[in-house]
C-alpha cells in the first residue's frame, strides 16, 4: 500500500511538472504563440447596416484571455461607444458590448499568427434623432477572422474582421485594430 502510494505522488508530481513546463515549451516552439495570458485594447469601426440606415461608429474595447495551448484560447470583451454616425437626421452610436470567445490560432515561427474567433456578443445600440431617443440590445452569434503580430516581446499588434450581429435584416461588422500585452 506505501508503495502504491508513492508511485501516485511520483506520478502526479510528475505530471504536474510536465505540465508547467509545457508552457514555455511551447513559447520555445512556437514563435508567434506568445504568452499564456494576455489583455489588450482595441479600436473597432463598426458598420451598423438594417432596411432604412448604414452607419458607421466607433468603439474602444479591452480584453482578457488565455491561450490554453498555442493553438486554442477562450477571452472575454467588453466595449462602449466613442464616435456616432448622423444619418438621415439620426444619430446612431454603440452605448455598449461584450462578449466570450474562442480561438482557433495557427501558432507558427514567423511573428504573425492567423486566427479564427467564434463566440456570442450582447451589444447596446441607440438612435437618437428629433422624435426622441431608441435604445435597443441583443446577442448573437459572433465571428470572424484576425492576425496578431508580434512587435516586440510580450506585445503584439492586432487587426481583426467580425461579424457581431446578424438577425431580422440587421448587421453589425466591426474591423478592429489594437495592441495586446501577453504575460
Amino acid at each position: 500500500m506505501m508503495n502504491r502510494s508513492r508511485s501516485l505522488v511520483f506520478g502526479l508530481a510528475t505530471l504536474t511538472g510536465s505540465l508547467a513546463a509545457a508552457p514555455a515549451l511551447a513559447q520555445d516552439m512556437y514563435k508567434s504563440g506568445m504568452g499564456n495570458l494576455y489583455a489588450g485594447l482595441n479600436y473597432t469601426f463598426f458598420n451598423l447596416e438594417d432596411d432604412s440606415a448604414d452607419a458607421d461608429v466607433g468603439a474602444l474595447s479591452g480584453k482578457v484571455g488565455v491561450l490554453a495551448t498555442p493553438y486554442f484560447g477562450v477571452e472575454a470583451r467588453a466595449g462602449f461607444g466613442v464616435d456616432d454616425d448622423r444619418v438621415g437626421g439620426i444619430d446612431y452610436s454603440v452605448d455598449n458590448f461584450f462578449g466570450g470567445y474562442a480561438t482557433l490560432n495557427l501558432a507558427n515561427e514567423s511573428p504573425a499568427t492567423p486566427y479564427v474567433i467564434v463566440g456570442f456578443s450582447r451589444l447596446e445600440l441607440e438612435a437618437e434623432g428629433p422624435l426622441g431617443t431608441r435604445t435597443d440590445d441583443d446577442s448573437d452569434l459572433s465571428y470572424g477572422v484576425g492576425v496578431n503580430v508580434e512587435m516586440a516581446p510580450q506585445v503584439s499588434g492586432n487587426l481583426e474582421y467580425m461579424r457581431y450581429y446578424d438577425k431580422r435584416d440587421v448587421t453589425i461588422d466591426g474591423l478592429g485594430v489594437g495592441v495586446t500585452f501577453n504575460f
